[in-house]
């Protein structure tokens, strides 16, 4: 059976990893981000490591957008088995100052934009059984110490985004369940090998959380789960 990943939010750390992960097991992959000059370089990358890959530049805070994405993937590629939405921006990093209409940025590519994804592909999720993989972020937990780096960082907006994130993927995996569809996150608590936030200190490797996101697509058990 034909089986299609779709990247969103692609970069140089977990979800290129991941493609090349679920490349490796036969997946075509359809990368999607803003940037079409660096998704068009990164897809000519996995197709010369043996991957079917292909570029879909997006705006994934636009469920409009999103939702025409998912329908040009599935023409293209094939239907649908996985979702990976690996996307987040910044927006409102202080709630006393910003204006509240930054709260859209995070907010609406965290969760409108994952919602929006998970709805136009779920007649393919359901029929191929298949997974709508997340990747979270320390900042989604309801913690002190947590909330006071969140506001030391100047990321209150994100960790907003991504509190609603978590909360969006525990209930999406209780009502897809029953369907055979598997929902389930990743929470990453460090920094990445690899990516912006590494400042040379970075701890984890791309190819680890990618090797745990394969994981959860075989055992389909655990809504969420944490690597450090």
């Amino acid at each position: 059976m034909k089986r299609t990943i779709i990247v969103c939010g692609h970069g140089p750390g977990i979800s290129d990893a991941v493609a090349r992960r679920f490349g490796k097991e036969g997946f075509a992959v359809a990368l999607v981000s803003r940037n079409a000059e660096r998704l068009t370089a990164a897809a000519a990358a996995l197709t010369s490591a043996g991957i079917t890959a292909k570029a879909f530049p997006c705006n994934l805070g636009d469920p409009t957008a999103v939702r025409s994405l998912i329908r040009e993937v599935r023409a293209s590629l094939g239907p649908i088995t996985a979702l990976h939405w690996n996307a987040y921006t910044h927006g409102a990093g202080d709630l006393t100052t910003a204006p509240v209409e930054e709260l859209h940025a995070p907010v609406d590519v965290a969760v409108l934009g994952l919602v929006a994804g998970v709805q136009e592909a779920l007649p393919d999720l359901k029929q191929q059984k298949g997974a709508v993989l997340v990747t979270g972020g320390g900042l989604c937990f309801y913690d002190p110490k947590i909330d006071a780096m969140a506001v030391q960082w100047g990321a209150m907006g994100l960790a907003i985004a991504k509190a609603a994130q978590h909360k969006a993927v525990g209930l999406l995996h209780q009502k897809l369940a029953g369907d055979g569809v598997y929902v389930g996150e990743v929470v990453v608590l460090g920094s990445v090998k690899g990516t912006a936030f590494d400042n040379g200190q970075a701890t984890l490797e791309p190819s680890a959380i990618a090797e745990k996101f394969w994981e959860l697509f075989e055992r389909r058990a655990e809504a969420s789960v944490n690597i450090r």
